[in-house]
Order: C-alpha cells, then structure tokens, then sequence
C-alpha cells in the first residue's frame, strides 16, 4: 500500500508544524490557479468553467499518488496548447462535441500514462532530448502569445496551431481592434512585468484579475464591447463516464501519446528541479506515471481535461513554505470555495485580462539562453533544436515533436556508426598511451607499432567504419609496421556482425605478417571474445589487460607474467 499509494506512507508520520505552512502553501497557489486555470481552458479551446474542474479531481488524486512534495498539477499552458493543436485538426462540429473529445483525450492520455508506468516504461521520456523540449516548448510559447492576439485585441481572429497563419489572421482583422479590450490587455501586462520585477511574492496575476473585474463592472465597459467571461456554471463538475469510441481512440492516439510523454517530462524535469533546490529526492519517476495516469482518468470521469505539474505554481508552491502534498487539498478547497459561491464575482472578468496573464506566464518558456549555448558549443544539438522549433512554428506542435525526436534518434545512429577512432602513442617517460592528436609534442613516435582505441560499442552500425579506419591506419603505417595494438577498454559490447568483423580485420592483418594484440578488455567485452571465437583467431597469448603489456610482449616474446595468465586468459563469465 504504501508503494503504491504514498500518502498512506507520510501522512501518519504528518508533523503537525508543517500545518500552517501547508495551508499558507496551498490557498495561495489556489488564489493563483483559479484565474490561471480559466485562462488555459481558453487556450485549449475550452469554457473557462472546464479549467476550474480540471483543477480538482486530479490535483486531488495526485496529492493521494504523487512522489513530489512540491509539484503542483492542474491544467498547464503547454498541454492546453497541444490539446487545441490536436483537437483543431479534427472536423468536429460544435462545443458540446469538442468538450467530449477534450475530455475523453484526457482519459486516453491518462491510460496510456497508467499502462506505462505499471509496465515501468519511464525511462522512454528519455527520446524526448533536451534540445528538441527546449525548441518546441519556445515554438509553441510563440504560439500561445499569438493566439491570444484575439482575446487581447478584443476582435474575431480565427485560431490557428501555425505561428504564420496567426500572423496572417491578426493582421487582416486589426482593424476591428476593441481599443477597451487592447487598453485593459495592455495595463494588465504592465502590471505583471512590473510586480514580477518587484517581487515575485506579490499575487501580481490576483491583482490583474481584481483589477479587470472592478474596471469593466465600475465603467460598464460592456456596452463598449469589451468581452467578457460572462457566466459561469456554478456548483461541483457531476460524474460522467467519457464517450468511449474505437473511431475517437484511431483519431486521438497520437496525440494521446505525445501528451502523455510530454506531461510526464514535464513533471518529471519540475519535481527534479525543485528536489535540487530543496535537497531531497522523493521522486520516484514509474510512480509519477501512475499518479499522473489515474489523476487523468479519475479526473476525466469529472469533466476535466488533461492535466500535469506546471512549473510557475510548483514554484510557487515551494516559495509559499509548503512542506507536504496536503498542500494540494487546500488548493482544491479553494476552488471547491470558488465553484460553490464566487463564479458570479468572474462574470465581468475580461477575456483580454486573461490573455495578458497567459502571455506574460508562457513568454519565460521561451529558452534563448540554451539555443546560444548550443550554438557555442553543440551545433549539431543547435540545428536539432531550430528543425523542432521552426517545424512546430509554421507546421504544427505534434509534427514539431515528432520530427525532434526522429532527428535526435538519427543523430544517436550517426555518432554511434561513426565513433571517436583515437591514434595512440607513448608519453615519453611514462606507461601512459594517450592521443596523438592531443599530446603530439609529448609522444614517442614510432613506425613499428600502432595503438588504436575505439571508443564505442562494436556492432553491425560501426563494424564496416572500423574496419575502414583501422585499415587505413594500417596502410599509412607501410611496411614498416609489425603490430597493431586495439586498445578496447571503451568496447562494452560486441554483436555477432562486429565479432565477425574482428575476425575478418584481425586474419588480415595476420596476412600482411603483423601481429595483432588486444588489451584493456572488460568482463563482458573478453566474454565475448572467447564465445564469439574471435580468440580463435587472435590467440589468447595476444590478449592483454593494458597497453604496457602488449607492447612489452612485442619488444620481448618471453615477458608473459603470472597477472596475465591469471586476468587475460580466463573467461568470466557474468552472472
């Protein structure tokens, strides 16, 4: 029980002096997440209503499941996005369908997150690099701001998943600019850059919305057109089993699939981020599948869509002194609170304060500093990173995942065919044997031996370029080379095609009457040696545990010792 429901491990041992700083912690996250949670249900396309019960049942569920004592989860920008990407490019006819599909997207990515964490697949998150998060989440920061351009502008601009085709929108529809809308919008980005600078304790997203509030119901400014959330379904969302349709799951699952993936990197990259600061690690990364995989179902059966850890309320979960994941019920009481008795008080609340508090909060995902750092350092990482940001840019989120991940994928194959081949030579004075390349004033030339190194594993993607490599470096040696030494302490595994490519070279070799050594052989690599009946052809009286060695019994046949009998010879095998 405790394994697999956590608070049933920490809330017996729960210290009543983490109280205060719990309930301090979670209304004022809650404070946060009301406005915030509207705001993103408008940009997944959705009545504001419908972020508010995305705020319960599976910030709820998570507090029961989660590893984190400091994330915070509810509906977040990111997600919201991709739910109005995927959902945009389907022919769905009406709100009420739309909603249906939102919901039900949010059982579908809850299940496939569930699946994955009982079958402890956490560790596929891994294919989603760093350089392909970082391009499309600034790609779809972009995004986001644009398509708030209509809420901030107050005019019917059509939407869009494609940074051009919103440009295109605004500019042909500027001229129906509410200036009411665009004046509040405007104020209220003012007034949360300026708190954020000041200090980022100050509720600056509470105040923009109190603010927006009392400006439209003080001045009427209804009657000028100024849009507004208008009103809002009061009382608790009612339990309702989600549509289910084999033709929703065929049109929804790849979408599906990136959410669930994409939520959970999120959570993961923001619970480690704040263990960090707060040196303690509680996350245990197939649990956080599960929590966030029953915290989407459970809550889809609720009418929520798909949730995971934002990381500005994380932050400021942790800020506010919360010490636990109660934290998490009194952000649900506060909009339980707000549910029951103040949806009339956001009646007046105008879209275009909305919009300004979704631009300033999504603007900081836009990651400049890491493309320069790339750029500096890892081109090759830099052009992954601008191929996912610009295909999420102008073709659309999904595609701009996908082709991130294929090109990272590629780029793994690449460097794995094509390793780091190292020319080794002798540091005068010493036994060590390092790169020519890098100590050429310091080594011992010699035209009699080459020592190699080949740091990678040996199999069927590399065998073919290490063969040409090798040979190559035989061939400039000329005729007065008489051993060739593989330094293969970088060689953890070999394949039957890289096995059966050692053979080939090492036979050869043997025919051009030089003679071949190995040495620095691991466990598993000598294993392999002997089993694959590369032995057979090098002989085991060449195989050698360091380069000294080797070269030693080049110069002087009889200098085989008892350590290499004992080491270099046997076949251990791993249990």
């Amino acid at each position: 029980m405790k394994k697999y429901i956590p608070i049933v491990d920490w809330l017996p041992n729960y210290k009543k002096g983490n109280l205060l700083n719990d309930l301090i912690g979670g209304f004022t996250v809650g404070i946060i997440l009301v406005p915030q949670g509207m705001a993103y249900a408008m940009i997944a396309g959705l009545p504001p209503v419908y972020g508010l019960y995305t705020a319960l049942v599976p910030v709820f569920m998570y507090m029961l499941l989660g590893t984190s004592k400091q994330i915070s989860v509810g509906p977040v920008a990111m997600d919201s996005l991709l739910v109005a990407a995927g959902l945009g490019a389907l022919a769905i006819v009406g709100i009420e369908n739309y909603i249906a599909m939102a919901i039900f997207l949010a059982f579908l990515v809850g299940s496939i997150q569930l699946l994955l964490g009982i079958f402890k697949m956490g560790f596929l998150v891994n294919f989603l690099s760093k350089p392909v998060i970082s391009g499309f989440t600034s790609a779809a920061a972009i995004v986001i701001i644009f398509s708030q351009l209509k809420h901030l502008l107050g005019a019917e601009i059509p939407g869009s998943s494609k940074f051009h085709q919103l440009v295109i929108n605004a500019i042909q529809h500027i001229s129906s600019t509410n200036m009411y809308d665009f004046g509040i919008g405007l104020a209220g980005i003012i007034i949360l850059l300026l708190f954020k600078k000041w200090s980022a304790k100050i509720p600056s997203i509470l105040i923009v919305v109190v603010l927006g509030i009392l400006v439209v119901y003080g001045l009427k400014l209804e009657q000028y057109g100024v849009h507004i959330v208008g009103a809002i379904p009061t009382g608790l969302p009612s339990f309702k089993l989600p549509d289910f349709n084999v033709d929703k799951v065929l049109d929804l699952w790849p979408m599906a699939i990136t959410l669930a993936l994409v939520g959970y990197l999120e959570a993961i990259s923001i619970g480690k981020a704040l263990e960090e600061k707060a040196a303690e690690e509680t996350i245990e990364s197939n649990q956080e599948l599960v929590a966030l995989g029953l915290s989407n179902m459970i809550g889809s059966f609720f009418q929520s869509y798909v949730a995971t850890a934002s990381f500005s309320r994380s932050a400021i979960n942790g800020s506010s002194g919360s010490k636990t994941n109660l934290s998490a019920l009194f952000s649900v009481i506060l909009v339980v609170g707000t549910l029951l008795f103040l949806t009339p008080i956001f009646y007046y609340l105008p879209n275009a304060a909305l919009a300004s508090i979704i631009m300033v909060s999504v603007f900081g995902l836009i990651d400049v500093v890491y493309a320069k750092e790339l750029w500096t350092t890892r081109k090759d990482e830099f052009v992954i990173l601008l191929i996912t940001f610009l295909i999420t840019l102008f073709v659309g989120i999904p595609e701009g995942i996908l082709v991130g991940v294929l090109c990272s994928l590629l780029l793994m194959v690449y460097r794995t065919s094509n390793p780091h081949f190292a020319i080794l030579g002798n540091i005068k004075g010493t036994d060590y044997y390092k790169n020519v390349n890098r100590f050429a004033d310091e080594i011992v030339s010699r035209d009699d031996l080459l020592v190699v190194r080949f740091d990678a594993q040996l199999y069927f993607g590399n065998s073919a370029f290490f063969k040409k490599q090798l040979l190559k470096e035989v061939y400039k040696k000329g005729l007065p080379l008489r051993a060739v030494i593989l330094n293969a302490e970088a060689i953890n595994y070999i394949d039957s095609s890289g096995a059966q490519t050692l053979t080939k070279v090492i036979r050869e070799i043997h025919q051009k009457n030089i003679q071949f050594y190995i040495a620095g052989a691991t466990g598993p690599a000598r294993d392999i040696i002997f089993s694959s009946g590369i032995i057979e052809e090098l002989h085991k009286e060449y195989l050698f545990v360091r380069i000294k060695e080797a070269v030693a019994c080049y110069e002087d046949p009889t200098t085989i010792v008892a350590l290499r009998e004992k080491i270099a010879y046997q076949n251990i095998k791993l249990k």
